[in-house]
């Protein structure tokens, strides 16, 4: 092309921008050059075995972010799930939508609603054929087929049903004199089943529109964190251990899954929060759940029934969890727990916990905290090695299982993550984060099988959960991630 052809090539290109910009000209070409980028002020990168996003806005934009950057975590979710549930629950996917839809869609009010069909918007962007129903499903998943489904009773004799709701995760906050430099430590392993658990690897730094900010953990497509670890820029850190063997369940009651990312997103203290957890709760997914304020040194503890909603506090002392039920009313009216069981493990977990807090007093930091997840003592068998009855649990080398939540010998579950902050983090909006077991062991899905034929089932939706060291999550993360988002946000502008 010589210098005259060029010359003309330009003068057209700018005629034919100048014609479709002008009215009554190419209304799309003119739309696209001012359509909002619906990606502009979120993020996600990888790291430590974690993916990290940035999600910022109004509900329907936060949402659609969550469901763009994760779509594909979130076809693979519900892809397990489906299968998981129709085995563990003789339940289909269809039977959980129309569930979830039926006990929580009228409940959550219209902000969660909006993020909900936002996600479903910005996963189908992606091409994951999905909608609000299965999002909000998966949300309340742990409500419906850990409570919801054994209220309606058995359908038939199965040993290897999930009928009794389980316990999951092992806890701790302290403050005051327990800790070192008198701040509040606070700590969490979550403890599921190791084909969940290994998709249970997101960390989200939700900036919303209204309310406050939040760093937690997370799986995809949750609007909560599910297992549960928060940080807000109210200076509020939150988690929790479930409620072994928990019976009853509400249908008019409010959903756990919208009442936790209520409580979090808009609470300024420890009795905003209250208030909002203890407002009609449905009995799904009760735990006993550990709460501190940064700004005021004070932690408390509410074991959140249906009937029973008891609250501890103090500003010098600790609480902690590991899947017991605290209360002896608690115990007698809501629960078929068995406290004076020893082989059990929340009452072996719950012993080592009476053993180490006390043996730190005064010490306890982060890494303390740290030590404490990846501990390996049985106390019920009285030696040292991973089990279903050590803080960090390893069900799948134990052949006792844990029958108390229907996991039977050497179950393919246990700790699968670690997080842990402090008063002096959290005022940064920061936590530390292990993703598999933290003690340093990775399971193999393969050996695994090969040696335990009867969850062979598990072939297609298991894989491999790798331990991976502990990594440092904040809010600053966000920032420096959104740079490297160019390419992403115009492929989604496109859409």
């Amino acid at each position: 092309m010589n210098r005259w052809e060029r010359i003309f090539a330009v003068a057209l290109a700018a005629i034919l921008v100048t014609v479709a910009l002008w009215p009554g000209g190419n209304p799309t070409a003119a739309a696209s050059q001012t359509k909002p980028d619906p990606l502009a002020k979120a993020a996600r990168s990888e790291k430590g075995g974690w993916v990290y996003v940035h999600l910022e806005g109004a509900p329907e934009e936060v949402g659609y972010q969550h469901g763009y950057l994760l779509a594909r975590e979130i076809e693979e979710a519900l892809r397990v799930m489906s299968k998981f549930l129709l085995h563990t629950t003789e339940r289909d996917w269809k039977f959980y939508r129309e569930s979830a839809r039926e006990l929580f869609w009228d409940k959550i009010g219209d902000e969660y609603q909006r993020e909900i069909e936002g996600i479903a918007r910005g996963a189908a962007a992606r091409g994951v054929k999905i909608d609000a129903d299965d999002v909000l499903a998966l949300n309340g998943w742990i409500e419906l087929a850990q409570y919801y489904v054994p209220s309606l009773g058995p359908r038939k004799e199965n040993a290897e049903l999930h009928q009794t709701p389980p316990g999951s995760c092992s806890a701790f906050i302290a403050t005051g004199s327990w800790t070192r430099n008198g701040e509040i430590v606070i700590a969490h392993n979550n403890w599921t089943d190791y084909l969940i658990g290994r998709h249970w690897n997101i960390i989200i730094d939700l900036k919303p529109a209204a309310g406050h900010r939040i760093l937690m953990d997370s799986f995809p497509g949750f609007i909560h964190s599910g297992d549960d670890m928060y940080v807000t820029d109210a200076g509020l850190v939150v988690t929790e251990t479930t409620i072994t063997q928990f019976k009853g369940f509400d249908k008019t009651g409010l959903p756990e899954f919208s009442r936790i990312r209520k409580a979090t997103q808009y609470a300024d203290s420890i009795d905003d929060w209250l208030k909002v957890m203890t407002d009609h709760p449905n009995g799904g997914y009760a735990n006993d759940w550990l709460i501190g304020d940064t700004k005021t040194g004070e932690i408390a503890r509410l074991e959140n029934g249906i009937k029973n909603n008891i609250v501890e506090r103090t500003k010098d002392g600790y609480y902690f969890g590991s899947n017991f039920p605290v209360h002896e009313k608690t115990i007698r009216e809501e629960t078929t727990f068995d406290p004076s069981n020893p082989a059990s493990s929340p009452n072996a977990r719950r012993k080592r916990w009476e053993q180490l807090i006390p043996k730190y007093r005064g010490r306890i930091d982060i890494e303390v905290a740290k030590k404490f997840m990846g501990d390996h003592y049985d106390t019920y068998r009285k030696r040292w090695g991973a089990s279903a009855n050590t803080l960090c649990g390893h069900v799948d080398a134990d052949k006792r299982g844990v029958p108390e939540w229907d996991w039977g010998s050497y179950y393919p579950g246990g700790a699968v993550t670690s997080k842990a902050t402090s008063t002096s983090l959290a005022k940064r909006m920061t936590l530390w984060a292990s993703a598999g077991h933290s003690c340093g062991v990775s399971f193999d899905v393969k050996s695994f099988l090969a040696a335990h034929p009867t969850y062979r089932w598990q072939r297609e939706i298991a894989g491999d959960m790798r331990s991976r060291p502990w990594t440092m999550f904040s809010k600053s993360d966000a920032g420096a991630q959104a740079r490297s988002q160019s390419r992403v946000r115009r492929v989604a502008v496109r859409q």
